[in-house]
């Protein structure tokens, strides 16, 4: 079998294609599409699209006044010595009233709630952005995982089967008395070896398998994923200043930056709210009475009454300070906010950059230069000019840089579709 497998691909600037599909245990197509719409439909994506429905009907129950109240009573005229006659409860002798009472808001009561109802559904808007985008990270981190471990399970099956095929030449040759004994066993554990760690690389496809089901809802079928994916090509940066990039204009509209920047404003309408609460709301109020005099006549009165509470100087203070206090608490987790998404995204960006240079390095020089030096030894080895032991250690040499690219190719991809993400991750 050549070592010049299917590992080695072609880089270009539109990626290159990875489709790997091994009969048996690969045979239903999984994208990074996919995986990153499965994320969307995911119950915690879902329960923030119902907590911003929750936050939609609160701005209903603040957009109204407070209902009206609607009072009657009946009583009796002197039941001593009352003049009618008849029982005490007699139509004759009952004063009978029905009156409407109504809380009459003032200082813009209603409408400061209304105000930051409204602001509250857009924080949960953000907040809901913001659960899409963590899910959706978590998920495409997750597929890189998996394709990671689906490749390196390709590179110990390869090495697997050619440490089979040269530990049947090694018998072949031990009967022909080219080969000592000693090393035809070490042919056969070195085949072993390769057999165990395709093993444990097996594992951790199955592994990892499962967890895209975590962040996605997805099952695994139960002939395993067959991964399609573009890597992401690692671009050239240039002279591309990161700073510029990390405060750009697009930090304000972060999901994160925009519920924390709105959460600050909901807090100073709180405060606004709060400083309403010491203009007293009167409740005014009617009634109509049907009063008996006595006689067998009634007569009919119409009442207006007002009444208004008696608020002291110091009343709420305690509801206005903890107000002013929540308001400043909100604009430390805005700064905070900010802050750690400068980190976070210079942070990013630089690993995308580092990673980039270092998949450049292994893929057009180490890769190449351990695929040489493999086919050379296989040919000088066969041709008995190298011993056992130099074609093994080329091998080991060469399966180590290919899963140090593997591991290169995965760590660049989930820092550049985290930026891209990230980048993406805004609120109107």
């Amino acid at each position: 079998m050549s070592i010049r497998h299917r590992f080695c691909v072609k880089a270009s600037w539109v990626g290159f294609a990875v489709l790997v599909s091994t009969g048996t245990w690969a045979n239903e197509p999984l994208s990074l599409e996919m995986v990153l719409e499965a994320a969307r439909q995911h119950p915690d994506v879902q329960t923030s699209a119902r907590l911003l429905d929750a936050a939609r009907a609160d701005v209903l129950a603040a957009n109204r006044s407070p209902a009206p109240t609607l009072s009657s009573s009946a009583s009796t005229v002197d039941v001593k010595n009352g003049q009618s006659f008849g029982s005490t409860l007699s139509p004759a002798k009952l004063n009978k009233s029905l009156g409407v009472d109504g809380l009459w808001e003032r200082g813009g009561k209603r409408a400061l709630r209304t105000d930051k109802a409204q602001t509250l559904v857009l924080v949960a808007q953000a907040e809901r952005q913001e659960a899409l985008v963590i899910q959706q990270m978590a998920a495409q981190m997750a597929f890189y995982e998996l394709l990671t471990a689906h490749q390196r399970l390709e590179v110990f099956r390869d090495l697997a089967q050619s440490a089979e095929q040269l530990a049947k030449t090694a018998d072949l040759r031990l009967k022909n008395g080219d080969l000592s004994a000693q090393e035809a066993a070490r042919t056969h554990i070195e085949a072993a070896r390769a057999q165990a760690e395709t093993q444990v690389a097996m594992l951790e496809y199955q592994q990892t398998s499962l967890s895209i089901g975590t962040w996605t809802g997805l099952k695994r079928p139960a002939g395993g994923w067959s991964v399609q994916v573009q890597w992401p090509n690692t671009k050239p940066w240039g002279s591309l200043a990161m700073t510029d990039m990390v405060n750009g204009p697009w930090l304000e509209a972060r999901s994160d930056v925009t519920a924390a920047r709105l959460g600050v404003i909901a807090a100073h309408q709180n405060v606004a709210l709060a400083q309403a609460l010491r203009v007293t709301d009167p409740t005014l109020g009617t009634s109509i009475e049907n009063t008996p005099d006595g006689f067998g006549n009634t007569a009919k009165v119409m009442g207006v009454r007002i009444s208004i509470p008696l608020v002291q100087a110091n009343r709420y203070d305690g509801e206005i300070g903890r107000a002013t206090a929540e308001a400043a608490a909100s604009q430390n987790l805005l700064d905070r906010t900010r802050q750690r998404a400068q980190i976070e995204m210079l942070n990013w960006l630089e690993t995308s950059q580092a990673q980039a240079e270092r998949l450049q390095i292994y893929e057009k020089d180490l890769l190449p230069r351990a695929l040489r030096v493999a086919e050379q030894t296989e040919m000088a080895y066969r041709k008995g000019g190298l011993s056992l032991t130099e074609l093994l250690d080329a091998r080991r040499t060469l399966r180590a840089v290919q899963l140090d690219v593997l591991n290169a190719r995965n760590a660049y991809a989930k820092a550049w579709t985290y930026w891209q993400l990230r980048m993406s991750a805004t609120t109107p």
